[in-house]
């Protein structure tokens, strides 16, 4: 494994807290496994025996209600891992996984991880750790969805994406807008409407690239009251 692939799980939030021999037995153990954009990673239902580091692209975790319609779970990009406490539990995968870009995952085999846990309780830390990551995750987006306007989640979503803490900015929608729309618990017309409510708030968006004319201002926006937000909209 290359150096650079190993650099960035040892950071993730899995593999940061497990002690630096088990780290390196983990990732000896591990593959680098490649998908192109559209491939299925696993599928809900199916047992689980792997969990997964992202280090380039992006995945997205979702769920097929019996009537066919999409439900995304989550978004993950460089760094993150996912798919760690089912995989413990020997249990099936909750959800699918599908790659929204072209991207390179480490595959780390759930038998190997539960054995090493087995031999070092405290590895376990590494699990709860990464549980937590997630169980977080989710509750932002359920106060989200609940506590602001469809503009002011996709304002934050960009400033999440966004490298500048002031100023103006310009951010790279890492996938397509249909995605974003689902991620954000938004329907893709609804996600164009809240693009143009935010033209007020500085912010311009042409094809895949979001022009924010002042980084500041927009994030004073999302802290903003919804019912301010309703009625400026």
């Amino acid at each position: 494994m290359k150096q650079e692939l190993q650099a960035i799980a040892l950071r993730s939030t899995l593999l940061s807290l497990v002690p630096p021999g088990t780290q390196q037995h983990l990732l000896a153990s591990a593959h680098v496994r490649s998908y192109d954009r559209g491939t299925t990673i696993f599928i809900q239902g199916e047992p689980s025996k792997a969990i997964y580091i992202v280090v380039d692209g992006w995945v997205k975790l979702y769920r097929v209600a019996s009537s066919g319609a999409e439900a995304v779970v989550d978004t993950f990009t460089k760094g993150s891992s996912f798919g760690e406490a089912v995989a413990f539990r020997n249990d099936v995968y909750p959800v699918s996984a599908e790659a929204v870009t072209d991207c390179t995952l480490i595959r780390i085999d759930a038998e190997i991880f539960l054995r090493m846990i087995r031999e070092n309780p405290e590895i376990a830390l590494s699990i709860l750790s990464a549980t937590f990551t997630h169980l977080h995750s989710l509750v932002t987006q359920v106060e989200q969805l609940k506590a602001q306007t469809g503009a002011q989640r996709v304002a934050e979503f960009l400033l999440e994406l966004s490298p500048c803490t002031s100023g103006p900015c310009e951010v790279k929608l890492p996938y397509d807008k249909v995605l974003i729309a689902g991620r954000l618990g938004l329907k893709p017309e609804s996600l164009s409407r809240a693009f143009t409510r935010l033209r007020a708030h500085g912010v311009l968006v042409r094809q895949n690239v979001a022009q924010i004319a002042d980084v500041k201002a927009l994030r004073d926006y999302v802290a903003e009251d919804p019912a301010l937000a309703w009625a400026r909209s």
